[in-house]
């Protein structure tokens, strides 16, 4: 570790050394075991005499922070002992003198971490381990680090990897791109970002779904919009509703989050004649489009789009993993340049071996094999959530549509708690979602936002027993 000495002042160079070295050791920055730099060449290193290094050694060794090892020098002690001394390190620096703006002082992560281990992740969004091609994904990895360039690369990523993704969703999702409308980013979030950074002055409106996801509107508040919440019915986001001033609307179009409707084709494209007349944009987030259990998909909005108002994004999170963090956004011409520009000073580049893999591995046709492989598995989950969410479930549960993703939303029985039957799922072991902290702006609605994904088919049966269970607990106690 580095130390700084100062001749300068008052305090013996000894002094300043065995303050530093302790300061080390009681925060945690030297580990019991770790060995000291040995004295002769510490005061090489420092400029000043070996005398003045081993007074401070000793006098760690005297107070219990170090022992000394025959032939292996001065090693910190297993648990460094000894009274802070008056005036001593950390005394005089304020550990919590900063504190964030306004608008942040009460965020903590909206996705916590489980503080502990689940038997049945029933989370929303997590995609299943097991079938995540792991072996041949790092053979793919293996060989980009092997080949890639280790400079700094396009910020709007790769050219290759681009024209991969370029290809894929033209084919997959009747998206009309190109390399050069493509950015590749860390995630769709990350690509929402870029474009509203690009497109909103402060103060601008942002019509976003209601009920919707939350973590983007955090997002966009706190680039300085005004974010309106705009109600949905069967059909998907009310048109009707939207407010005139809304520089950019965003939608869930194909699997509106999280309750689940498909926006139908006339709402569609009221919403392109709406975002024509109020010279808007329309951000089209296509989360989960990949997975399709009833009736056709319909066109995406930015296939149906001729004015080039629609910024398409995705990831790879969920078809893929989210572990390998990247996405993409499809955006319109102009905005590739600024939004290149922006990218570059903000964090320059996607990590440029994972975009090689990636670009090989769907170039080859491997991640639509691997998506082929996902679909069998996630229809059988969804099929078995689903009849259960219409039989044994259906007593303390009232299902949403259920025509695409990872989850199915259902609505909680008058007089169940959300968070006390969440808070009993857990305790048996049952990781689930809450409905109600996806609304903004109307009364929130009890529920549940159940993930299938996560769950092998052959324990899914057990999970919803598990949480039958829990339910019929709750009820009979009302």
């Amino acid at each position: 570790m580095d130390l700084f000495l100062d001749p300068g002042t008052a305090r013996p160079l000894a002094g300043q050394l065995y303050d530093q070295l302790r300061e080390a050791i009681s925060e945690g920055r030297l580990l019991p075991g770790n060995q000291l730099t040995p004295s002769r060449q510490l005061a090489a290193e420092l400029g000043v005499s070996r005398h003045t290094v081993t007074t401070a050694y000793n006098r760690l060794v005297a107070e219990g922070f170090t022992e000394g090892r025959a032939g292996g020098g001065s090693v910190v002690a297993p648990v460094p002992a000894g009274p802070e001394p008056a005036g001593g390190p950390g005394t005089s620096r304020p550990a919590n003198a900063l504190r964030p703006a306004r608008q942040f002082r009460d965020w903590t992560p909206f996705f916590a971490v489980p503080d502990r281990p689940v038997r049945f992740d029933l989370i929303p969004g997590h995609p299943d381990p097991a079938l995540f091609p792991a072996a041949l994904w790092r053979r793919r990895v293996a060989a980009a680090a092997a080949s890639a360039s280790l400079n700094y690369g396009d910020p709007l990523g790769q050219r290759a990897l681009r024209r991969a993704i370029a290809g894929w969703v033209g084919r997959s999702r009747s998206v009309r791109a190109s390399e050069d409308t493509i950015v590749v980013t860390s995630g769709a979030q990350h690509g929402i970002d870029l474009v509203a950074r690009v497109l909103l002055e402060p103060g601008d409106t942002v019509a976003v779904e209601e009920p919707g996801y939350t973590p983007l509107n955090r997002l966009l508040a706190a680039l300085g919009a005004r974010v309106a919440a705009v109600p949905v019915d069967r059909e998907g986001l009310v048109v009707d509703r939207l407010p005139s001033t809304a520089r950019i609307v965003y939608v869930t179009p194909s699997h509106q989050f999280p309750l689940g409707m498909t926006m139908s084709m006339p709402r569609r494209r009221a919403l392109l004649d709406w975002a024509q007349r109020h010279d808007a944009a329309v951000i089209e987030d296509d989360y989960d489009t990949e997975f399709r259990y009833v009736d056709r998909p319909l066109e995406p909005l930015q296939a149906l789009d001729g004015g080039g108002r629609v910024i398409y994004v995705g990831s790879f999170s969920k078809s893929f993993s989210p572990a390998v963090r990247l996405g993409f956004a499809v955006v319109p011409p102009p905005l590739a340049g600024p939004v290149a520009a922006l990218r570059q000073i903000i964090d320059w580049h996607p990590p440029t071996i994972m975009q090689t893999a990636l670009g090989g591995f769907i170039k080859d046709g491997l991640l639509d094999k691997h998506l082929r492989r996902s679909r069998r598995a996630y229809t059988e989950r969804h099929d078995l959530l689903a009849d259960a969410l219409d039989g044994p479930l259906s007593a303390y549960l009232t299902a949403g549509p259920a025509n695409a993703g990872l989850h199915i939303t259902a609505t909680l029985r008058p007089g169940l708690n959300e968070d006390e039957v969440r808070k009993s799922a857990l305790n048996q072991g049952i990781g689930t979602m809450g409905l109600q902290q996806f609304f903004h702006a109307t009364p929130p609605q009890p529920g549940l936002v159940l993930g299938f994904g996560a769950v092998s088919t052959p324990a899914l049966p057990a999970a919803l027993r598990a949480l039958q269970e829990v339910l019929a607990a709750h009820a009979r106690a009302l």
